[in-house]
């Protein structure tokens, strides 16, 4: 798909991952929404691409079509969708107070998994409403899982089945909406400078560094982006997981 002109939203597009994605999109030509909580952070980022800034709760209803419906008055319907929103929380199943507390077991699959299914349903609906592009697709919505999908450590318990469930429901659903000319994808990231990680020592920094094959640094946010935009602009790219890792394979600990 050709970018320039068209629509896209990116949700936790005010850091990490989803603004370099959103620089990127831009910087094809696309329209781009900023959905993220931090408002102020996202005016800053789409006053920088020239596109707008919408606060949204990806997991809420009410939230997720209030910032569709503003995305769409200024660009027009997306044919484009990158959901990077997301949160992590390191808990033990059995901790030193005793079992993890439900409610934060709840609150990241519904950020991370309930959110990107949210987004995904209902800029769907409206994608697959729109004519047909040259190349017969209507659009793109492309998810973000991680490698602890695959190889979850110690307390990512709850971040991994979030992950999990994203990396199950791409096929599934990359399946439904090829009827509309809508292809469905996700990246799986590995150990990538996010604002997570870059608050992290630099000692700290360096041995996780060293346990990536190669090349033996963490990712950074541009190499996701590059990605992504192959992903939008290659038509037979469909119902995949694709691993950013540099080959790692994270032994337990």
């Amino acid at each position: 798909m050709q970018l320039k002109d068209q629509a896209a939203i990116v949700t936790g597009g005010a850091s990490g991952l989803g603004a370099a994605t959103a620089r990127r999109l831009a910087a094809q030509g696309a329209k781009v929404a900023i959905c993220d909580l931090n408002a102020s952070l996202a005016e800053t980022v789409a006053a920088e691409i020239g596109g707008i800034a919408v606060t949204c709760d990806v997991s809420d209803t009410a939230s997720a079509e209030a910032a569709i419906a503003k995305a769409a008055a200024a660009h027009g319907p997306a044919r484009v969708l990158v959901n990077c929103a997301g949160i992590g929380v390191a808990k033990r199943v059995i901790g030193k107070d005793g079992p993890m507390a439900l409610g934060d077991f709840e609150k990241v699959i519904k950020v991370n998994l309930i959110g990107s299914f949210n987004m995904l349903r209902l800029v769907t609906a409206a994608m697959s409403k729109l004519d047909p592009l040259a190349t017969g697709e209507r659009g793109v919505v492309i998810s973000t899982a991680s490698v602890a999908a695959y190889e979850g450590q110690i307390g990512q318990s709850a971040y991994s089945a979030s992950k999990g469930g994203i990396v199950a429901m791409t096929l599934p659903i990359a399946r439904e909406l090829a009827q509309f000319g809508i292809r469905v994808l996700t990246i799986a990231p590995g150990l990538f400078l996010t604002p997570l990680l870059a608050n992290l020592p630099q000692e700290a920094q360096d041995s996780l560094a060293a346990s990536i094959p190669f090349p033996r640094r963490l990712g950074q946010a541009e190499e996701f982006a590059s990605l992504a935009l192959h992903m939008i602009d290659n038509p037979y790219l469909n119902g995949e997981v694709v691993r950013l890792d540099a080959a790692l394979r994270m032994a337990p600990r």
